[in-house]
C-alpha cells in the first residue's frame, strides 16, 4: 500500500469496481438492445483491431497521450466485464512501460488522463492480484506514485487564473470542456484508491469553475472554449460540438462512480447530468447517432461516432443506477448502439470518428482514433448490462 494511505472505504472499491451499483444493483433486460453475447463480441472485434493497429502500425501518439489514454478507459472496463486478462495485461504493461508516469505537461489535464486507468489498475490491483502476469509481485504503489506527486502539486496551486483563452491557458487550467472528462476523473479515481478526500474536492472544485464560464444553461450544453463565444453555425444557431459536450457528460458519470453517495455537491452534479441528458437525448438524430454540431445537424449530414459513443455511455451508465428513467432514455439509448454497431467496419475498426479537432468537422467510414475505440468500449460496457 501507498505510505500514509487511509483505509479504502469498501463501498466505494465495490462501486468503482463495477461489483454493485448504488440505485440498480440488477440492471433488467430490455427487449430491444440485443444479446449480451452479441455485444460482448463486437466489443471484442473493436478492442482486437485496436490493439492489432498499435502492434502492427505503432501508436501515432506518446503512449501516455490522452488519444491513447481515452481508449485505455475503455479496454480496463472491458477486461473488467469480459475477465478476459489481455486488456489488463496490455494496460499493466504500457504503465511499466511509461514508468507510470503521466505526460509532460504537468499541469494540462490532457497529460493525466491516463492517471485514470492508472487509479483504476491499482484498485483492481489491490482488491483482485493479477493472473497470468510474469511470477514477480506486481509493484502496486508505483502504479500510482507518480500520478499522486502530480495531484499533490495540484493542491497546492491556487487556481485563480482566469479561463479565457489566451497566453496558453489549457496548460495550467480546465478552460476548455474537453479537460472536464480529461482531468477530473483521474483526480476522482485517485481519490477512491487512496482514500483521500482531497482529490475529489479539488476536481469538484475545478469542475464547477469550468462549467461557471463555459455552460450555457439556456442551452444546456457547454461551448468548447472562450473562442466559441458568440460564434455560430451556417443556421445561425450557437456552436456547440458534439463530442466536446460528449467529452462532459462522460466526465460527470466518471465523476459520480467516484462520488460518495453523501458527499455534499453530488446532487449538484446528478441535476446538471440529468439537466444535460435531456437536452441531449432531444438532439439525437433519426440515424441513432448525435452529428459533429449538436444545433445544425443538417450541415454535417454524416454520422459521427466518438460523440455518440460518449453519449450512449452517459446515458446508459444512468440508466443502469437509476439515475435516469428507462421510459425515457433506453431507446435512445438502444438507437445509438445500433448505430455504433453499424459504423463497425469488417476488419473491426470504428469508423466516422471526427479527427482530433475543436469544432464540428465532417467524417467517413474509414475516418478513426484510438479515442472513439475507448468511447465505443465505455458505451458498450453498460449496453452489456442491459441486453437480453
Amino acid at each position: 500500500m501507498i505510505p500514509m494511505m487511509k483505509r479504502m472505504n469498501l463501498a466505494a472499491l465495490v462501486l468503482v469496481l463495477g461489483l454493485g451499483a448504488p440505485a440498480q444493483p440488477h440492471p433488467v433486460p430490455y427487449p430491444h438492445f440485443p444479446p449480451k453475447d452479441s455485444t460482448l463480441r463486437v466489443m471484442n472485434r473493436v478492442a482486437h483491431w485496436q490493439l492489432e493497429e498499435w502492434k502492427g502500425e505503432g501508436m501515432k501518439y506518446p503512449a501516455w497521450d490522452w488519444v491513447n489514454a481515452v481508449s485505455y478507459t475503455g479496454l480496463f472496463a472491458l477486461g473488467q466485464l469480459s475477465g478476459d486478462t489481455t486488456y489488463w495485461n496490455t494496460l499493466r504493461c504500457i504503465g511499466d512501460s511509461l514508468q507510470w508516469e503521466t505526460g509532460p505537461a504537468r499541469t494540462m489535464a490532457d497529460d493525466y488522463c491516463i492517471g485514470q486507468t492508472y487509479a483504476q489498475l491499482y484498485i483492481a490491483t489491490e482488491a483482485r492480484p493479477p493472473a497470468g502476469t510474469a511470477s514477480r509481485p506486481l509493484p502496486a504503489a508505483s502504479m500510482l506514485r507518480p500520478f499522486r506527486h502530480l495531484a499533490d502539486s495540484l493542491l497546492r496551486l491556487p487556481h485563480s487564473e482566469s479561463l479565457e483563452w489566451k497566453n496558453h491557458v489549457q496548460l495550467r487550467q480546465w478552460a476548455w470542456c474537453d479537460a472536464l472528462f480529461m482531468g477530473p476523473p483521474g483526480l476522482a479515481y485517485l481519490s477512491t484508491a487512496t482514500g483521500d478526500r482531497r482529490y475529489l474536492d479539488l476536481a469538484d472544485s475545478l469542475w464547477w469553475k469550468t462549467t461557471a464560464y463555459l455552460y450555457a444553461p439556456g442551452d444546456s450544453l457547454y461551448y468548447r472554449d472562450s473562442r466559441y463565444f458568440g460564434q455560430h453555425e451556417a443556421n445561425g444557431q450557437p456552436m456547440f460540438w458534439s463530442r466536446g459536450n460528449g467529452w462532459v457528460m462522460a466526465g460527470l458519470v466518471r465523476m459520480l462512480a467516484n462520488m460518495p453517495e453523501r458527499y455534499p455537491d453530488r446532487p449538484r452534479f446528478i441535476r446538471l447530468y440529468r439537466e444535460m441528458a435531456a437536452r441531449v437525448a432531444g438532439l439525437q438524430q433519426p440515424d441513432g447517432t448525435w452529428h459533429a454540431s449538436l444545433l445544425d445537424p443538417a450541415n454535417f449530414p454524416g454520422p459521427e461516432t466518438s460523440g455518440t459513443g460518449l453519449y450512449c455511455y452517459a446515458l446508459a451508465w444512468g440508466i443502469n443506477r437509476g439515475l435516469l428513467p428507462a421510459a425515457r432514455y433506453a431507446t435512445v439509448v438502444a438507437n445509438a448502439w445500433a448505430a455504433l454497431m453499424r459504423a463497425v467496419q469488417p476488419d473491426g475498426r470504428l469508423g466516422y470518428v471526427q479527427q482530433i479537432g475543436e469544432n464540428p468537422q465532417r467524417t467517413g467510414a474509414s475516418s478513426t482514433e484510438a479515442y472513439g475505440t475507448g468511447a465505443f468500449l465505455l458505451a458498450g460496457t453498460e449496453v452489456y448490462k442491459m441486453g437480453r
